[in-house]
């Protein structure tokens, strides 16, 4: 990739006023200054950030959730996840908490696969993406507001859920699609 200039569009932050403070998330509305000069107000969703696994098996079949999700009204398909208890947790003992609290699942064989920004639009939630293998099944320990099924399936039929849009969830499109590149490379 070509170096590229950019700064003829940055924006400048003058300040950042939090207008909300929940459980999960904070907003903030920030006055920027436009490359042009120009004002211009820019809503802001601060999160944590989370972590979030493919949970592969011997059998090459992964671990899903499926969970009901407020925001869309409806119950959705994705891998387990969840958000860090800081920003200054370590990602992969995050990683391991959820998928154990979440599956029941602890894994001796971990692939960091990537980060992710999900909505750089207004959010600066980061997630990173693993790729758990080498399972030994214990017992599930979710939230006490967190009621979950669990669904396996082969890897490959999951991927081919994300290409016909019967997973949605876009951290779980990207770590599938990548957990599926990185077993390739293997080959």
């Amino acid at each position: 990739m070509n170096a590229v200039n950019d700064s003829s569009i940055i924006e400048t932050i003058l300040d950042e006023e939090r207008v909300f403070e929940g459980h999960l998330v904070k907003v903030g509305k920030m006055n920027v200054t436009l490359p042009n000069g120009e004002k211009a107000i820019r809503e802001v969703v601060r999160h944590v950030g989370a972590s979030a696994i493919v949970p592969l098996d011997t059998d090459g079949q992964v671990t899903l959730v499926r969970q009901f999700r407020a925001a869309v009204n409806r119950v959705v398909l994705e891998i387990p996840a969840g958000k860090l208890d800081s920003k200054a947790e370590d990602r992969l003992l995050a990683a391991r908490r959820e998928l154990r609290e979440e599956t029941g699942l602890e894994a001796d064989t971990w692939t960091h696969l990537s980060d992710i920004i999900t909505t750089p639009g207004f959010t600066d939630e980061l997630i990173s993406l693993y790729l758990a293998e080498d399972l030994r099944q214990g017992e599930a320990q979710p939230d006490d507001d967190e009621f979950l099924n669990l669904v396996k399936m082969p890897l490959s039929q999951a991927v081919t859920m994300c290409q016909t849009g019967q997973i949605d969830d876009a951290k779980s499109i990207c770590a599938l699609l990548l957990a599926q590149k990185a077993l390739d490379g293997r080959k």
